[in-house]
This record gives C-alpha cells, structure tokens and sequence, in this order.
C-alpha cells in the first residue's frame, strides 16, 4: 500500500494548517490542492464539489452529494449485505432463516477455552486477501452497494489488506464514495456462535460474553473493552458494528438470552451506554466504530420464548404491561448517541400497535422512537425483514412491503444486496425520491462523520500489532475473571488448596455423538494437581455447558430449560457429585433450571458466561476472588419458566420464582 498512495498529509501541530487539514489518502482519485490545503478529487472533474470539501459542514456536503446521486446510486446505497472474503466458508453448509436447509452443528470443544463453536457454520481459516472479487466487484460497481458486513474471521493482516482493496475499488467508481464495513461482535467467548449472532473465536482480544461483562458491574473496565475491542476494529477497516444488544433477558426461554446484558433495564442501560460511549467516543470521528444498537423496542418479550427468525416465533407480547422498560435501555444508547438503530423482526401482539413487524410499524418506529424518543440517528432493518421474515405483512407485495418499511422509517435495509425491487418502488411512485433522499442523507452523515471520505484506508503492519496486543489481552484476561459468579459455597469448599488434587471434567455435548461429551483437562496450572480419574482425585471440578444447539436449531417445540433437555446427562452428573467433594460450574447462556441436580450435593457452585480454563481456575483457587454477580434471576423449575411473564424480569416475578437471584455473587 505505501508505493500506491499518492497522498498521506501529516502537518506539524500548532499551525492553523495543522487544526484543519486532515489526513488524505488517494488510491484512485486525484487531488486538488486550494492554496495550502489539499482535497480529494472524488468525482475526478478537476474541480472542488461541495461534498469533497471537507471544510464544510456535513450536512452540506451530504445535500451536494445526494443531488449528484443517480436514482440507481442512491438505492443501491440503501442496502446492506454479507459480502465475501476468499476461503470464506461461512455460508458453506446452510441457509440463514426460517427456510431452507438445517444448520450443521460444527466443530467441537476448543482446549483451552469455554466453546465458542456451536456454530451455525464452519468457518475455516482464509488464505488470500480477495474479496470473491465477481460478488463484491458487481455490488460496487453495478449495484453501486456501499455498505458491507463481513462475517468471515481472518488474520488482522488479510481483513485489512481486503478492506483496503474495497475502498480502492469504490474509490475507483464515478463519485467515488467509500465503502463502511460491517460486523457482528468479534471480541467475546460464548456458545453460540451462529451467523448474524457472533462471529465467535477469533483473532482479536478475547472478552467475556456480553452476560459476562454484566456480569462484572465495573461499568470502567466495561468502557475499556469498547475502547479496546473499537481500536482493533479500526485497525482491520471495521468501521461499523451491528451491535450491541439492548433487549432485556426478562424470558428465560429466549434463544438470544446469551447476547444481551441481562434482565435488569437500569445495569442494561449503563451497560449500553459504556459500550456506545467507548466504540464511538461523545461523536462520530475518525476514530469511532459506529454502533447499531438493537433490536427496538427490545425483543426479550417473545411469546413463549421463540424467536421471530422463525414464523413460530413471530409475536412479542407484553403480559405484564412493562413495554416501556425495554425501551430504557435503548433511551440510554440514544443519550449516548448511538449512531443507528435496528428494530426486530417481531410483531407486537395486543391492541395497543398494529400487529405488524417492527420494520413495518409506523408507531413503533416514527411515532415512538422517532417522535416520542427524538432520534435522528439511522433506522437500519434486521436482516431479511422484507422477504424471508414479513410478519403481519404477509399478504403484501415485496414492492409494497418496502413502501409500508420505508413510510415506517427504516433508512436501510439489511440481507438485501439486488437494488432491482426498490427501484421499481420508487418509480412506480409508491415512494417519493424526496423520502430516498432522506435516507441516504442520513447514511452520508455516518460516513462523512467517521471520516471515510478522506481516508477510508488502513495501515496493515499496524494492524497487526494493534489487534490482540498485550495490553488489550491483559485487560480482557481482568474481565474473564471478573466476570464469573460464586453463587453457592454452603460447606466453604472454595477457595482449594494447594496441592489439591482435581479431577476436572468439561461437560459438553455438540449434539453430533454421545461420546464426545466429556473432555478431561490436566492443564499447567501451578499449585495443583491434575489426575486422569475422579477416584484419584481429593475434589472434582466439573463444568457444565449447557446448550439447546444455538438459537436457529429450533423446530419450534416446547422450550425446556432444564440441564437434560439442553444435553447434560443429569445421572452423569449426580454420579460425580455423590462420588466426591464436587465444585460444580455452569455456563449460563440462558437462565437454566438445574432441578434436577441433587441440591444436597451441589453445595459449590460457579456460575459462568463466557470465559476461559484459566479464569475459572483462578477463581477455584482464590488466585482471584470472586466479585461477579448475576446478570439475571434463574428460575427454580421449569413450571416457572412456564409460568413467567415475559415481559417481567426475574427479580420481579414474585417469590417463589428465583433460585440464584439478580445481583447474587459471594466473595471469599
């Protein structure tokens, strides 16, 4: 890249050249220079355009833009779609939705840490930084598509020199406009690893699971994470994050429980405005990943637990009237200024809103949040809202289902990559170009704000030493351990002794064959004494690790939270705990129901979200003492579960309900 930029303008500071210039770089387009100061020729006319005038305020520059903009331009740039990488296996083995083929469940459990593979497909390393040049190149150039989200994991290397390729070719094209790229979370430990939900283990730092960090309640250490995990992002040319998960975990059954920052508004809503605060900083810059916070009005209360990728799961409800404390934490990430917002698939049911998706409903989005809540910020679809998940909007035309999303006030839309459709809406007049025009004001913003239109680039060697540095593991290793819960020490078992010796079994069970559950750690841990049998053992240390198969294996049954239908052998278990002194800990990705576990036994429990061998055991032995408390209440059995109010966290739900409760976390 360095013999190919033909201009990178550095100024000494102090100067008034120096307050104003800002750094350029030009792969495809000229430059203009006006006295002192230099400008990209964007459109390559040989004169200054507003919208290349970074002098300006956006607002104008995005105005000069738009009237520059074909019809053609301007739509294509209202889409958002996956795009590719080579050796990109992440849509190899299945379909993402509620049709099509069954995922694959992929991939075993990894040696050191906390799985982090239940995922929807498998993802292998990549090889080459191309971008499957035919799809991307015809987006760019034919579709004139702008937005990308990038699913695939690779090197920081690879993923920088692929997003620099990108902004050379959109640099390339007749107005020059940059590409943003996309992503789900890269930076967190967790289960369930399918597409559109986490891109999973991967090469930047390594945090606990978005429960873990509520977990924490360090709402700094929570800032450093958005800090750290922002810069590495910035480093690969990741400038946009769909993420983070505002939705509250008040029904246990929720396939995307594991996402969010647990059942309580108020840690929600000081979580959301850490994690905003620390990618963006107080306002968009050149150094801010711009956040889409989702899904509004917060999609926690689905109708018996399912979710609304599937027509199973279609409906949210509110059983006990608490709609608007799922819209706190969303009024937190607006305070913060968060740069766009994602509604959910679900339709509401009751009388209170037209019983239609959330993408098509103008009284959730224009009225609520947009009237109501005052947010100016990007309305950005979930992805295949208009074709694979219509809820209430079935009977419609896919023209008319844009004009019903685009009249709500979605600005653009996720999973849809052929302009072809939203074209013919606006020129068949369902649509005016005035309201096109809106939207893609509003998505130049983002970009002029982020400073794409100067410098889309990045610098690969430094890539390479940013994402995963030591100082950002260090503060992600403080986070792993703090994120864990001590919830039962009834007999003070915990912290063990040096030179205790532990028989420590994993328990997890992928789904493919029976026999693969049990995996028996003997890591380098100082201090104790790893042996190959529980008979050999003075204390067994045995984690479990529940899993339903990941949220887009439902087929839309009955959603039990006990251990046994979430594939832990409950006779294995109180074998161990009857055998030998057992510590017992449990990865929490739901609000699980461990009933069935002997109670007189089970009197040492650690609860997990996403963590690593190492954390645990520093916890076990008291190398770090545990501060964690729990992000959400778990229910005592499952006629609990069953008799919950979805909408009604579980420290509300009454006596009777909890076994560990919200805020639970022992010390030693």
């Amino acid at each position: 890249m360095k013999s190919r930029v033909l201009l990178a303008l550095l100024f000494a500071s102090g100067s008034l050249f120096a307050q104003t210039q800002p750094v350029l770089v030009a792969m495809k387009a000229p430059t203009l220079r006006i006295g002192k100061l230099s400008f990209k020729d964007l459109n390559k006319n040989n004169k200054l355009d507003k919208y290349e005038d970074w002098r300006l305020p956006v607002a104008e520059r995005a105005k000069d833009l738009v009237s520059q903009m074909t019809l053609e331009e301007k739509i294509g740039f209202m889409l958002i779609s996956t795009t590719r990488m080579g050796g990109d296996q992440v849509f190899a083995n299945g379909v993402q939705g509620n049709t099509g083929p069954r995922p694959k469940i992929t991939e075993g459990f990894n040696e050191e840490d906390l799985v982090q593979n239940t995922n929807m497909f498998t993802r292998k390393p990549l090889e080459a930084p191309n971008m499957s040049a035919a799809g991307t190149t015809k987006g760019v150039t034919q579709f004139h598509l702008r937005h990308f989200i990038l699913r695939a994991s690779a090197e920081p290397a690879i993923m920088a020199k692929w997003a620099n390729n990108l902004q050379e070719l959109c640099e390339s094209t007749r107005l020059g406009i940059p590409a943003i790229v996309a992503s789900n979370p890269r930076n967190h430990v967790t289960t369930d690893a399918s597409v559109g939900l986490s891109v999973g283990l991967t090469a930047f730092s390594k945090w606990p699971g978005e429960l873990g960090l509520a977990a924490m309640r360090d709402f700094t250490l929570t800032r450093k994470f958005a800090e750290t995990a922002s810069a590495e992002w910035r480093a690969v040319g990741l400038r946009k994050g769909y993420m983070y998960m505002a939705d509250l975990a008040t029904e246990p059954r929720w396939g995307r429980v594991e996402g969010t920052f647990g059942e309580d508004a108020d840690l929600a809503a000081n979580m959301i405005t850490q994690i905003v605060l620390g990618f963006q900083g107080s306002k968009l810059s050149t150094s801010s990943v711009a956040m889409t916070t989702k899904h509004f009005p917060g999609g926690g209360p689905q109708e018996g637990g399912q979710d609304s990728h599937f027509d199973w799961g279609k409906f949210a409800h509110y059983p006990g009237n608490m709609f608007s404390y799922h819209v706190k934490p969303f009024k937190a990430a607006i305070a913060a200024g968060t740069s766009a917002i994602m509604p959910y698939y679900s339709a509401p049911k009751g009388k209170e809103f037209e019983e239609v998706g959330f993408s098509f409903n103008k009284a959730i989005i224009r009225d609520s949040l947009q009237g109501k809540l005052g947010y100016k910020g990007i309305i950005n679809s979930d992805t295949g809202p208009i074709e694979m998940m219509p809820w209430g909007v079935e009977k419609l035309s896919i023209e008319e289902r844009y004009q019903k999303a685009l009249t709500a006030g979605v600005d653009i839309f996720s999973g849809a990559a052929d302009p072809t459709t939203l074209i013919q809406v606006v020129k068949k007049g369902l649509v005016s170009e005035e309201r096109i025009n809106q939207s893609v004001a509003k998505l130049l913003k983002e970009k002029f704000e982020l400073g794409l239109f100067e410098n889309p680039y990045v610098n690969v060697e430094e890539a390479v030493k940013i994402v995963g540095n030591k100082e950002a593991v260090d503060a992600a290793n403080l986070a792993l351990r703090k994120s864990i819960v001590l919830v039962r020490n009834d007999e003070k078992r915990l912290p063990i002794a040096k030179k205790t010796k532990v028989y420590f079994e994993t328990y997890f069970q992928s789904g493919r064959n029976a026999g693969e559950a049990i995996k028996v750690s003997k890591p380098n841990y100082p201090g104790l004494e790893f042996v190959s049998t529980k008979e050999e053992a003075d204390v067994v240390l045995l984690w479990l690790v529940p899993t339903s198969g990941g949220l887009f294996s439902s087929q839309g049954s009955k959603i039990d939270l006990n251990l046994s239908a979430n594939r832990i052998d409950v006779n294995h278990v109180n074998e161990i705990l009857n055998a030998k002194p057992t510590i017992l800990a449990i990865n929490y990705t739901n609000p699980w129901v461990i009933s069935e576990i002997d109670k007189g036994k089970a009197t040492s429990i650690i609860a997990t979200f996403g963590t690593t061998q190492d954390a645990l055991l520093d916890i076990v032995t008291g190398a770090y003492n545990p501060t964690g408390k729990m992000p959400f209440t778990t229910p005592v059995s499952q006629a609990a579960v069953d008799a919950n109010k979805s909408d009604v966290p579980g420290y509300m739900e009454g006596p009777g309900y909890g076994l560990f409760q919200f805020g639970l976390g022992l010390s030693y």
